[in-house]
């Protein structure tokens, strides 16, 4: 009971980030010229850099969000170990290293602390996607071959 809570909750904040996550996108050349304007003149000077970075950077996140809502409809139908997630994974994987990608370019023209720790944060990230990855297709193997048995 507790944990189908935990699940719903979960599937809702996901929902929240993944359409949040597509406003911001949409609203990204305004928020960024803002920022220009009132935070960071930097911002102004590398826009279009800028511009391409956050929003490609964001497009892969949301993507991110929108392979863990894929990988919550099969644990709310009790079902998780398909290859469907094992491809989830393997997606959040790739996104996550073009994520790094997309920062470490940022390092060399805006250098933040903040930069750094999106670059290792999703290092990590694209790192465990893949392990998992791995792991998934054994055990979806496994689930099958027993599926098989009588």
């Amino acid at each position: 009971m507790h944990g189908e809570k935990l699940i719903r909750v979960t599937k809702l904040l996901l929902d929240v980030m993944f359409y949040s996550g597509i406003a911001v996108i949409a609203t990204l050349p305004f928020s960024l010229r803002y920022a220009g304007a009132h935070y960071s003149r930097a911002f102004q000077e590398y826009y279009i850099l800028m511009l391409v970075i956050f929003a490609a950077s964001g497009v892969c996140g949301t993507a991110i969000i929108g392979e863990l809502r894929k990988m919550m409809r099969t644990v709310i139908q009790k079902n998780c170990f398909v290859y469907e997630n094992v491809k989830s994974l393997e997606v959040m994987g790739i996104t996550s290293t073009v994520i790094v990608l997309l920062f470490f370019i940022k390092c060399f023209f805006l250098p933040t602390p903040a930069t750094f720790i999106v670059v290792l944060t999703f290092f990590i990230a694209g790192l465990f996607s893949k392990v998992l990855s791995f792991v998934f297709r054994e055990a979806v193997r496994c689930k099958e071959e027993n599926d098989l048995t009588i």
